[in-house]
């Protein structure tokens, strides 16, 4: 099933140092309501099954995203909004907010949750959304985003003492986390594949990694074209046919780094979507990797 971050707007009511989907973004930007409308009808006819409305805060513009997921509903399309819970102020606000979403098909809720997000929003909110949740019996799951420092912990032992659905993500070093002091991260040899779920931003570019974006600037590598100027199904055809980018899924990030030459002792230290910008964001990597792209995909065990 093909699936889609869409990015209707890049505003947000908050201005958290550990983004990155906003860290270079000099202004907010928002999508075309009835212009939305229009890419969605096409989604679907291009085999798309699942939209998660994401980028900025999707509930800064909430009757309208409520609009789409009737219209995603509507013509059988799965929906998530990914929000940080600004809105579930009171349990009987988020009891109502939470009621009308599932009444209207929205599928799941994504909850994002850090010590970085909770500086402008309470924890309590994220409790508020996720308990209203389990009352509508609409699926949702907490996006705890992390650096796995000691910091972390109490953040931690509040979802795990209310007994939360959740699920730790690391930091991505772009946006405005590029400042943050990397933590260098020493795992076993892991493949570190990637699903590569493709991004629409307001100005409807379409990227075919939804954390990739402008933050390969030296390459591009991941930007698959405008819908202006293109159609649907040609931009989901160019991520789906290239051959690199299908290794990056089934071989994974691990093992195109070593064929690379990077050494597995440095290799060991990058988180993925980290390890993923030293390979793609280098264009003589990229240029050496598509060159020999036959012996790359023969390189198994």
């Amino acid at each position: 099933m093909r699936k889609l971050a869409f990015g209707y707007s890049t505003r947000c009511n908050l201005k958290c140092e550990h983004c990155v989907a906003a860290g270079d973004i000099p202004e907010s930007r928002k999508m075309d309501y009835d212009r939305a409308k229009e890419i969605i009808v096409q989604m679907v006819r291009a085999g798309v099954g699942g939209i998660s409305f994401s980028a900025g805060e999707p509930f800064l513009y909430i009757n309208e995203i409520k609009e789409l997921v009737n219209l995603c509903r509507q013509i059988g399309i799965y929906t998530r909004i990914v929000t940080n819970s600004f809105w579930a102020n009171t349990p009987e606000v988020s009891d109502r907010i939470v009621s009308e979403l599932k009444e209207i098909g929205l599928c799941q809720l994504r909850l994002s949750y850090s010590r970085w997000h909770q500086k402008g929003v309470n924890r309590n909110n994220v409790l508020n959304a996720a308990n209203s949740c389990q009352k509508t019996g609409l699926n949702y799951f907490i996006s705890f985003v992390t650096d796995f420092s000691a910091s972390d912990d109490p953040y931690e032992a509040f979802l795990r003492d209310h007994d939360l659905l959740f699920f730790p993500e690391p930091v991505i070093y772009s946006g405005r986390a590029a400042s943050f002091n990397r933590r260098y991260i020493s795992t076993d040899y892991q493949a570190n594949g990637c699903e590569m779920n493709p991004y629409l931003t307001p100005d409807l570019d379409l990227y075919a990694c939804c954390d990739a974006g402008s933050h390969f600037s030296k390459t591009r590598f991941f930007y698959l074209g405008n819908l202006n100027d293109h159609k649907v199904e040609d931009l989901f055809n160019k991520t789906e046919t290239d051959r690199l980018y299908h290794l990056i899924r089934t071989m994974g990030l691990t093992h195109i780094a070593s064929f690379a030459g990077m050494s597995s002792r440095r290799i060991i230290t990058y988180a993925k979507c980290e390890l993923c910008r030293e390979l793609f964001n280098a264009p003589e990597t990229v240029f050496r990797l598509r060159a020999e792209i036959s012996r790359l995909e023969a390189w198994r065990r």
